[in-house]
């Protein structure tokens, strides 16, 4: 067989639905649009958001008020199982984690949670942490303080 002999399969090529060609296509005189009408038209149609004269809900609905999502803190979460990485006796903070590639670079601030083990003695200074986290920490001979870093 040759690449020449390749066929493609019966209905698997459609040809196009050509326009106003006339008697016999079915599409001949309006082509498809109907009859009269704004929609018939060349350039014809509604925008977006067109609710045939009525006011539109995009107008209709108040864009005012105050939303307390703009103001939410977010944290990134490291489990205490990613501060094996580090050797015994270092100090964790924000830049050694953004720094090793465990946080994103513009990461403001950070949790520790307790997911995993922990076998290294560090120091983490965090912002916020879960008591099973400190635990763990602690358990491994480390500590773990606030991340109010200057």
């Amino acid at each position: 067989m040759q690449i020449n002999d390749l066929k493609a399969f019966p209905g698997a090529k459609r040809t196009n639905k050509r326009r106003g060609q006339g008697q016999g296509t079915g599409n001949g005189k309006t082509a498809g649009r109907g009859n009269k009408g704004q929609k018939a038209r060349s350039g014809g149609g509604v925008r977006i958001g067109f609710e045939g004269g009525q006011t539109p809900i995009y107008r209709r609905l108040p864009r005012r008020g105050f939303n307390n999502a703009n103001f939410t803190v977010v944290y990134e979460v490291v489990n205490v199982s990613d501060l094996n990485r580090f050797p015994a006796g270092s100090t964790v903070t924000i830049k050694e984690l953004i720094a090793i590639g465990i946080l994103p670079k513009k990461t403001p601030r950070f949790k520790v949670l307790a997911k995993g083990e922990i076998n290294v003695a560090v120091t983490v200074v965090a912002d916020k942490w879960s008591p099973a986290a400190e635990e763990k920490i602690k358990a491994a001979g480390g500590s773990i303080s606030n991340g109010k870093q200057e």
